[in-house]
């Protein structure tokens, strides 16, 4: 299993300018020609600032997929979608139709915030025994690697939802960029090769997965071209059909028979676990359309994701504590650091004693980014003196200044193989959103015939309570969501739209973007340095993570001295994000060293 993810550098179009160099290769249908070669990819920038609009991603032929929507006159949802779509092809282990995720709209006519929540379902027949095998729970690796991973998709739902609610464009025009891309491929750079030679042990023992990703039984050579016509096919099939073709179609057939027999290679002697998924799950499958969380934050309204994911509700109760102790833009960097950690560790303390999904929870998502709650936890934090984790919950029921209730509960791990992207357009509407398939690759199983990884998202559930004797609302049951960290953030200031950030990163997304937003608004970091400034994580555990700037500064035996303990951690996160500027123009910011770099572009840039 793969927890972290090595940096990459994504390798740009192989679009029209490459057609005639790859149209002469051989390729077996579904993989990849390891003579052929893409044309040089231009330099990534992690900086644009223009008119017209804005894409940020991770990859730059996503953006470029984005751009070209923008360009031909789609709005910002349009855009999302395409650029999600291309990730799709482009980032297959991270995300894709076999997953789900969460997606925020700003709209610049209403001045509101509107959400989807498409993250992924357990099927019906599911209940709290799901990864239990004669009352004890299975090895994660065994229960990553199966069937009984695979949540029903919500990414496909999403994009429908999206584009039928705010959009302007049909699903088959916003999807041909990506279809394109898909057919004529994309050069492999050394992270992906890396990334498909630290998963080649389990992808080899699915054919579909190897024939795909594992050409000639081998990881693919750095500067080969991948070609994924089976996606390609797919795409083109939902855009001629609409997702009807996943939730009740044949797409969707393929799907559950590849959950419910898992398409092993029978010399390999893996035994992956089948999944109970049925085509009554897919038909039953909606998303959900909750309220964001809301709070405000020096002069700001922060609008975030409500339950199923915590990300939302964690941003605001560690804003509002935060906001209690004063002016973070006043104090030391060390100071500073201190206070951010802590309350990072308390609002990861109550996210993990009550957040679920609150479709079958009773979940406090008021109360929890109430002002009231965060003035009960605020008193904790202390300037000198680190608390100790696992830190015990409050009651934000019956709030009581410093109480503790009960006993902690620690933070599970979430796999990190997440991918989000922040779009704008001329017209000043915004959408951050956030999609995953949860570890790197997924299950690691490929549907035949279809060119995309099914999740792994119901790992996401607690196995057993992660606290004995205390109730877990992160249990699996019928039709459940699975807890997500998940947290595309839009900000308004004076009631118009201000910036927009995410990240992925498994639960350290939410310290990802925290720290991220307070860089920007509290400390005065333009927004690009905001998100390349180094990271510390902390999540209820008993060490911060720190990436290693934090680890080799001074910084780190000063807050040692304060009490915190740390350990490293090589890369946290990879945020982008788009800003309006004062004169109207867009800023679109991404990683400058992360993940290889990110791709920041605008639809018109501006003079230097």
């Amino acid at each position: 299993m793969v927890r972290t993810r090595s940096p990459r550098r994504r390798q740009l179009p192989v679009l029209a300018a490459t057609a005639a160099l790859v149209a002469g290769v051989g390729v077996a249908p579904g993989a990849l020609a390891q003579a052929a070669t893409a044309a040089p990819p231009p330099a990534k920038s992690p900086l644009a600032i223009g008119n017209g609009g804005a894409v940020a991603s991770v990859d730059a032929d996503a953006s470029a997929a984005g751009l070209e929507v923008l360009r031909k006159g789609g709005n910002a949802v349009d855009a999302a979608v395409a650029t999600a779509a291309a990730l799709g092809v482009t980032e297959p282990y991270s995300g894709g139709i076999g997953g789900g995720g969460y997606f925020v709209y700003y709209n610049a006519k209403s001045h509101k915030v509107l959400t989807i929540d498409g993250r992924e379902r357990a099927p019906l027949t599911a209940g709290r025994d799901l990864f239990l095998d004669h009352g004890k729970p299975l090895a994660f690796d065994d229960a990553v690697t199966s069937g009984l991973s695979v949540g029903v998709p919500g990414t496909p739902a999403t994009w429908d939802t999206a584009l039928r609610s705010w959009g302007s464009r049909p699903l088959a025009d916003v999807l041909k960029p990506a279809e394109r891309l898909a057919r004529k491929g994309f050069t492999v750079d050394e992270t992906f090769r890396k990334q498909t030679a630290d998963n080649a042990k389990r992808f080899k023992d699915f054919p579909a997965t190897a024939r795909l990703f594992l050409p000639g039984g081998k990881p693919p050579a750095v500067g080969s071209t991948l070609k994924n016509p089976d996606l390609a096919r797919t795409y083109q099939l939902l855009g001629r059909k609409g997702i009807g073709a996943v939730y009740g179609g044949e797409i969707g057939r393929d799907l559950v028979r590849t959950v419910r027999k898992p398409p092993v290679d029978p010399r390999s002697g893996r035994n992956a676990r089948p999944g109970g998924l049925t085509e009554r799950d897919l038909r039953a499958y909606t998303v959900q359309r909750p309220a964001p969380t809301h709070t405000t934050y020096r002069g700001r309204d922060v609008y975030g994701m409500a339950p199923s994911s915590s990300g939302g509700t964690a941003i605001a109760e560690a804003l509002n504590i935060l906001q209690k102790r004063g002016n973070l833009g006043k104090v030391d960097q060390v100071t500073y650091l201190q206070r951010y950690l802590e309350a990072s560790r308390i609002a990861f303390a109550d996210r993990n004693r009550w957040i679920g999904d609150p479709a079958q929870e009773k979940v406090p998502t008021t109360a929890l980014t109430s002002q009231r709650f965060a003035a009960s936890r605020a008193c904790l934090v202390d300037d000198h003196q680190a608390l100790t984790s696992p830190l015990a919950p409050g009651d934000p029921y019956h709030p009581a200044p410093c109480a503790r209730q009960g006993r902690p509960a620690p933070t599970p791990y979430e796999g990190q193989q997440t991918t989000h992207m922040t779009v704008a357009d001329k017209w000043g509407n915004v959408v951050a959103y956030t999609f995953t398939i949860e570890q790197t690759g997924g299950s690691g199983i490929t549907v035949p015939g279809r060119g995309f990884l099914l999740n792994n998202e119901l790992t996401d559930f607690s196995f057993v309570p992660v606290t004995p004797g205390v109730h877990d609302p992160n249990l699996p049951g019928p039709g459940k969501r699975p807890r997500s960290s998940i947290s595309p953030t839009i900000v308004l200031r004076h009631g118009k739209f201000d910036f927009a950030i995410g990240s992925p990163g498994g639960a350290t997304i939410i310290t990802t973007v925290l720290q991220t937003f307070l860089n920007h608004v509290d400390r005065g970091m333009p927004l690009v340095d905001a998100i390349a400034a180094p990271r510390a994580s902390q999540r209820n555990a008993a060490a911060t993570e720190l990436e290693p700037a934090l680890w080799n500064s001074r910084l780190r035996g000063q807050l040692q001295d304060r009490g915190q303990v740390f350990k490293q951690n090589p890369e946290i996160g990879a945020a982008t994000g788009v800003q309006r500027l004062p004169d109207g123009r867009w800023l679109a910011a991404a990683e400058k060293v992360r993940r290889g770099g990110g791709s920041a572009m605008v639809v018109s840039p501006a003079r230097r």
